[in-house]
C-alpha cells in the first residue's frame, strides 16, 4: 500500500523534513519539487505573495491527485506540503517528494502531481508588489 501524506499549514515548511518522509526501502528513486517565492513575475517586481486556501478541500483535492498518480506510476511514498498565508521573496511554497522504485516513475509521478494541482485544487495565490497587486491563474 502506498503512503500519501498532504499537509496544508501557515508555518514554514522544511524540504529535507518532506523528502525524508517518502523514504522507503522499496525506493530506488526520491524526486522533489520545491516551490519558492520569485522575486519578479511577468516582469513585474513582487515583494511578497498571499496564498488562501480552502484548507479541507485543498487536501481531499491533494489525496485524490496522489491517488491517481498511484494508479499511473509505480511509487512507494508521496508527501506534499502546501504554506499558506503572506510569504516573502525566498520563501518555500510548496514541497512535493515521490519515492519509487525507479527514477522515471518517480519523475513522473512528480510531473504528474504538480501539473495537476495547478488546475483543481483550490489553492490561490496574489502576488505583491510596490503599488501592484494582481491574484494569478492556475495556483502555484
Amino acid at each position: 500500500m502506498i503512503a500519501i501524506a498532504v499537509d496544508i499549514t501557515n508555518r514554514p515548511v522544511s524540504p529535507q523534513k518532506v523528502i525524508s518522509s517518502v523514504a522507503h526501502r522499496s525506493a530506488g528513486g526520491t524526486v522533489s519539487f520545491v516551490g519558492t517565492v520569485r522575486d519578479r513575475a511577468e516582469g513585474v517586481k513582487v515583494s511578497s505573495m498571499l496564498l488562501e486556501a480552502a484548507a479541507d478541500l485543498a487536501k481531499k483535492d491533494l489525496t485524490r491527485i496522489c491517488s491517481e498518480a498511484k494508479s499511473k506510476f509505480e511509487v512507494s511514498r508521496i508527501s506534499i506540503a502546501h504554506r499558506v498565508g503572506k510569504l516573502k521573496v525566498g520563501d518555500v511554497i510548496i514541497v512535493l517528494a515521490v519515492s519509487a522504485p525507479h527514477r522515471k516513475e518517480a519523475f513522473g509521478a512528480c510531473k504528474y502531481i504538480i501539473d495537476e494541482l495547478k488546475k483543481t485544487t483550490p489553492i490561490w495565490k496574489k502576488e505583491l508588489g510596490p503599488g501592484s497587486a494582481r491574484w494569478v491563474e492556475g495556483g502555484v
